[in-house]
């Protein structure tokens, strides 16, 4: 059964955050400061981001060169889910190309300060970092064919353009992030 994201208010404030990327990289939110960023929390064993990876790398790499910062963020314990530890999730980003870094958020705090709550979840924040949508990707996560509102693509346009953020947007859908049991 999917989960979904909460609805976080348009305008919320970029959470501050420093981690290392799973492949060793100190990241840190100040250091993200003056250009659009997207935030996805996502992990490697989870079906819906596995079934939307393509179309997410693909549009990461498009944008990039746009001015569109872009990270990773995985909250998920891999304990539960080894595929989901750094060793794993940083082969996997250079498997695939990664355009951009996959930070580990080994406490969950960073999610928590999000509000994130599944995988694959979009943030995207303003050059002020403004959160300006918080949803999907697009509007099939299972079918690359049937999908017929990219609305993750359509956000990063108006934003590029100075448009209004889009409305509506629809929730995230997707695997729950797994939380550290005390």
């Amino acid at each position: 059964m999917p989960t979904y994201a909460e609805t976080i208010p348009l305008g919320t404030a970029l959470p501050s955050f420093s981690l290392l990327s799973v492949c060793g990289e100190h990241i840190d939110s100040e250091m993200l400061r003056q250009k659009p960023l997207v935030v996805v929390f996502t992990c490697g064993h989870c079906p819906y981001v596995q079934a939307v990876e393509g179309r997410m790398l693909q549009l990461a790499a498009e944008f990039i060169p746009r001015g569109v910062q872009w990270i990773g963020i995985a909250s998920n314990d891999p304990t539960l889910y080894p595929e989901d530890s750094p060793e794993a999730l940083c082969r996997r980003t250079r498997e695939k190309n990664y355009p951009f870094p996959i930070l580990y958020d080994e406490t969950q705090a960073v999610a928590k300060a999000f509000g994130a709550l599944c995988t694959p979840e979009f943030f995207v924040y303003d050059a002020n970092h403004r959160l300006y949508y918080h949803g999907r990707l697009d509007d099939n996560w299972k079918d690359p064919a049937a999908v017929t509102k990219q609305e993750l693509r359509e956000a990063l346009e108006l934003l590029l353009a100075g448009m209004p953020a889009p409305q509506p947007q629809y929730p995230a859908m997707g695997c729950s992030i797994k939380w550290r049991q005390p």
